[in-house]
């Protein structure tokens, strides 16, 4: 039983370790590995209570689910005997780390059976968050860009500002001809790693580029190049592919999303709601 216990917390440490801090138990500072296992034994106590409640009763993780789950994750090593070796890092060994799964498999079953008693979300409450939240719904005007970029770089010949503003000039008249070159022309000249993608930087709305691009891009026409613009990274050119126009989400598109949001919130605050009396029963 205290090798369980053990287990359990061990499993429940590497994942809170994994988290907060994107480490393993291990690499943890004295602090850091101090608020871990705080929240590792904290989150045990919790379960422990979870799992004695009336609403336990039949609970259980199918033998298949669980195996399928252990398959999952020994696919995440290269080698079993580097999945072995990582699980004894963290204080664990297979059966204790199956263990503590099928545990926490057991509590999330244990949770959505309380969580399915919460109040039905009606179409009233679906129209209500509609109208009531229309900011959600504005899809502001985006634009799909590409970018060629030359840096400057005074230490080296062909990147001196002089040299690498001639360079851009000259990509810049080539592409004012021949605009469709321009993803042939980003793999040959540009020097940001979007030169593999045709200079692609995404679909953009305002406010993600620096202000001289952005300046240039909500200017362009679908299909047109600019000429050379500078900003802190240096000299580019930029091509908009197409425009998409700013528009508001119409109410039959988005009430499946509205229903689903406020299922889940519904269902979240009655197993908060839940733990909480369970946690302050006798």
């Amino acid at each position: 039983m205290h090798e369980m216990i053990e287990s359990s917390v061990a499993y429940l440490a590497l994942k809170a370790a994994q988290k907060i801090y994107g480490k393993a138990p291990a690499a943890l500072q004295p602090e850091e590995s101090e608020r871990v296992q705080t929240m590792a034994q904290k989150q045990h106590r919790l379960e422990t209570r979870v799992l004695a409640s009336p609403e336990a009763r039949g609970a259980m993780v199918p033998a298949s689910t669980l195996d399928l789950a252990m398959q999952e994750i020994r696919g995440r090593y290269q080698s079993e005997e580097e999945y072995i070796e990582d699980m004894a890092r963290n204080g664990l060994d297979e059966a204790g780390f199956a263990s503590a799964l099928e545990r926490e498999m057991k509590v999330e079953a244990i949770l959505e059976k309380v969580g399915a008693r919460a109040e039905d979300v009606s179409d009233m409450d679906v129209e209500l968050y509609y109208q009531y939240h229309p900011e959600q719904f504005r899809r502001p005007e985006t634009r799909l860009a590409r970018h060629i970029l030359i840096t400057i770089n005074e230490t080296i010949a062909e990147n001196t500002r002089e040299v690498a503003q001639k360079r851009i000039s000259e990509i810049a008249v080539r592409l004012a001809k021949e605009p469709l070159r321009f993803e042939e022309q980003a793999l040959k000249h540009s020097e940001c790693p979007t030169a593999l993608e045709g200079g692609k930087l995404g679909d953009l709305p305002r406010g993600k580029l620096f202000p001289e691009l952005e300046a240039a891009l909500f200017q362009l026409k679908a299909g047109e190049v600019s000429g050379a613009i500078e900003s802190e990274l240096g000299f580019h050119v930029m091509r908009c592919d197409t425009i998409s126009e700013a528009s508001i989400l119409g109410y039959e598109q988005a009430k499946v999303h509205i229903r689903k949001l406020l299922e889940q919130k519904r269902k979240r605050a009655y197993q908060q709601a839940w733990m909480k009396e369970l946690l302050g029963a006798k």
